[in-house]
């Protein structure tokens, strides 16, 4: 586990947007854990998310995972989050072009469906979680559809969770067939294997985690990818 790993699991229990209890999630299952990038609901709370993702993306890509010339962000989450990742390449000195999507198409002022540089080149699609995998692929439509290439995604936490429902389960993760489905990397800030590796540290934030570490563990045994 990187050091911008530990310190961003840090930051969401603090920010309390990554909880402990118990939780049902949209494919049924009752969880000991909860992430809610929603909640990173102030200017300071979104400029430091943003710096998180900049450091992961930097990092990727200096280990060859992944290339990127611009960045797409997915309506709704994906807007705020786009744009204060693009703002913390820029102040590490990589500083692109970004773009999100509307919902509705536009028949007036600039028109269409895309907002900001125009799609093209190699495009890195920066979203919270993937659950079910639908605006991952709405994104690389669009962004073939103009003819540029969707080269990976961003995410802040990768569950690392196998994908169905409560009763019938895939033997992969929504991140693993985005994957396979596309051909492109999907990069994590953070993965539950790391959350389950921070809660081991020593540190007031982990110590506080550490009561949940069996439940998550044991979540991870039964419904991990």
């Amino acid at each position: 586990m990187s050091s911008n790993q530990a310190q961003f699991i840090e930051f969401a229990l603090t920010a309390n947007v990554l909880r402990f209890g118990e939780f049902k999630t949209k494919a049924g299952r009752m969880s000991p854990y909860f992430f809610n990038a929603g909640l990173f609901n102030t200017g300071s709370l979104l400029d430091r998310l943003g710096a998180f993702y900049a450091q992961a993306l930097l990092e990727a890509k200096k280990a060859g995972r992944i290339e990127f010339d611009m960045l797409f962000g997915p309506a709704y989450k994906g807007i705020p989050l786009v744009a204060t990742v693009a703002m913390n390449l820029a102040r590490l000195g990589c500083d692109v072009p970004w773009a999100f999507n509307r919902k509705e198409v536009k028949d007036h002022g600039e028109g269409g469906t895309v907002i900001g540089s125009p799609l093209k080149g190699r495009v890195v699609i920066i979203d919270d979680v993937i659950s079910a995998g639908t605006s991952v692929r709405e994104s690389v439509s669009l962004i073939r559809a103009a003819g540029a290439t969707p080269s990976g995604v961003l995410i802040a936490l990768d569950r690392q969770e196998r994908g169905g429902n409560a009763e019938v389960m895939t033997e992969t993760s929504a991140v693993q067939d985005v994957e396979k489905t596309f051909s492109m990397p999907v990069v994590s800030i953070a993965n539950l294997n790391d959350l389950l590796e921070f809660m081991d540290q020593d540190s007031p934030a982990a110590q506080a985690a550490r009561p949940y570490r069996e439940a998550v563990a044991a979540y991870r045994a039964k419904y991990g990818a």
